[in-house]
């Protein structure tokens, strides 16, 4: 029997599993996915209780385009009601409890600008449809701050798209001009953030705890705690054929060796590497140490074969990879009733608020509650963002980076104007847990074509890329639905199912989207 191996526990090798058995007609006894963490889920990361506080990396959108996403998660029942799937539960949510955002932006005095005007100029509104209109074969190795002029990145769309999406003025014009191009249709819904979906509870909850137990329950491995260094291929041919997987693990070195007939799913590079966490006391730093077992495996099988990409395009400049993100839990309801006064949105209905001249470029997202299945009555979680961690702030005079989560607290409180006793209050009723992330916007760094592997390199008969650095053309990365599209890709074109995953929503063969569109430029 054939062996089908993933390296990497991330949604994409969980998406390529669950396909496997879905559509591959495997068993689940002849798949292993290797992890060289103890944690299954990659960038899906929530733990922690209500104590001590809880902690995650980063929260991602979904939104009703998400094919490949709603297709796989249709497949696996709700963690919190096995007789639908999560895409009923989901979909469920967002019915029950849709954005609708009515304080988008604040300005540092705390006033709320008008969100809906998007603030162009007629050169703005030219250089915007260009770049939509460009060939993608013209944006090698350019940034977004090539194809604007310096007030573009003053409007309200600019600020509106970079917090949603988090890009920043350095980083690729090709990735931004696909998101230009895959999310049309939200450009006339951006201030209000309508058809923007989460899913009940965080994401490792709501979405890894079910698809691990679901793949567990029909006999998918999982061994943690093995970190892949290298793999061998087949020589004396064109074709491209892994033979076997060198390991590393506490019990020293391994090798696994590999069938002509099995397959091998890698997931390479990844934005969560060498993330690092800090506390109410301690900031979380910038690992900059390049340990991710990731990272350094692809570096490795790019060694000579321009076919599998060139990593360095992608993590070779952490100043322009990285920002820091922070959860708080509250243990009184104070700043909940505070935040629907300021908003005017209960918790969890009323989208992301930007602080649009805050020095850190802070966004702030208030959940529906309760956020973890755990968590108790009366306490909240609520996570928050700064794209840029190495400006001092406006309140608390140092980087973000080099910030404690009580600093980071205050700097917020600050910027929300709250009275002095509603300030101590919510800030003694708080635990803020930073997160620095060294490369997590590393897969919209400035790239040229060829610089990320295709899903099946040329050649390949048994090894596919996956995950957020494997090209896929159209589809934009940072987002679930690239790295679920991948595992598709890589199992249909690996197995050669007849099969494709679903095609990539393009809002620009629409009218309707186009009309509105044009409407939101002149807005």
């Amino acid at each position: 029997m054939s062996r089908y191996t993933f390296i990497g526990s991330g949604i994409a090798s969980l998406a390529g599993a669950v396909i496997l058995l879905r559509d591959g007609d495997v068993a689940g006894k002849d798949i292993v996915i290797i992890e060289e963490s103890q944690q299954t889920g990659g960038a899906f990361d929530a733990h922690g209780d209500a104590e001590d506080g809880y902690f995650m990396s980063g929260s991602r959108m979904f939104e009703a385009m998400y094919q490949c996403t709603f297709d796989l998660l249709a497949s696996i029942p709700s963690a919190t009601d096995p007789t639908i799937s999560i895409t009923e539960e989901t979909n469920r949510a967002a019915a029950k409890w849709p954005w609708d955002n009515k304080v988008r932006l604040v300005n540092l005095d705390g006033s709320v600008p008008d969100a809906h005007a998007m603030g162009f100029s007629e050169r703005d509104r030219i250089d915007l449809v260009k770049l939509i209109g460009e060939p993608e074969s013209l944006l090698d190795d350019q940034r977004i701050t090539d194809c604007f002029q310096p007030h573009f990145f003053e409007t309200n769309f600019w600020m509106e798209w970079c917090t949603l999406f988090a890009f920043e003025p350095w980083h690729s014009a090709i990735e931004f001009r696909r998101y230009l191009r895959r999310f049309v249709h939200h450009f006339s819904t951006i201030d209000v953030q309508h058809d923007i979906y989460r899913t009940v509870y965080n994401q490792y909850d709501g979405i890894i705890v079910p698809i691990v137990a679901w793949l567990k329950d029909r006999g998918v491995a999982f061994r943690h705690g093995v970190r892949v260094v290298d793999m061998d291929f087949a020589s004396g041919s064109e074709a491209v054929t892994v033979t076997s997987i060198a390991t590393m693990s506490a019990d020293g070195p391994g090798a696994m060796a590999v069938a002509p007939d099995d397959r091998v799913f890698v997931t390479n590079g990844s934005m969560t590497a060498d993330k690092s966490f800090g506390s109410m006391t301690k900031a979380p730093g910038l690992d900059a140490g390049r340990r991710s077992g990731a990272w350094a495996l692809w570096e490795q099988l790019a060694q000579g074969r321009p076919a599998f990409g060139n990593p360095a395009a992608f993590n070779g400049n952490i100043a322009e990879s990285s920002w820091i993100s922070f959860t708080v839990t509250v243990k009184d309801p104070l700043f909940l009733q505070l935040m629907e006064r300021f908003s005017g949105s209960a918790a969890g209905t009323g989208g992301l608020i930007t602080f649009k001249q805050s020095s850190w470029l802070l966004t702030l997202s208030i959940y529906h509650q309760p956020f973890f299945p755990d968590q108790p009555e009366g306490v909240a979680v609520w996570w928050g963002y700064g794209l840029f961690h190495d400006r001092p702030g406006d309140y608390v005079k140092k980087p973000l980076v080099a910030c404690t989560g009580t600093e980071i607290l205050e700097e917020v409180l600050g910027h929300l104007h709250f009275s002095a006793a509603e300030h101590a209050s919510v800030l003694a009723a708080s635990t803020c847990i930073p997160c620095a992330m060294p490369y997590i916007t590393s897969q919209f760094m400035v790239r040229k074509q060829g610089d990320r592997p295709q899903v099946v390199p040329e050649g390949s008969t048994n090894l596919a890329f996956i995950g957020q650095f494997a090209e896929q053309p159209d589809d934009v990365v940072f987002t679930v639905e690239y790295s679920v599209r991948s595992a598709m890709t890589a199992v249909y074109t690996l197995l050669k199912i007849d099969k494709a995953p679903p095609a990539v929503y393009k809002g620009l063969h629409s009218p309707r989207v186009i009309v509105d569109a044009i409407r939101t430029l002149h807005r």
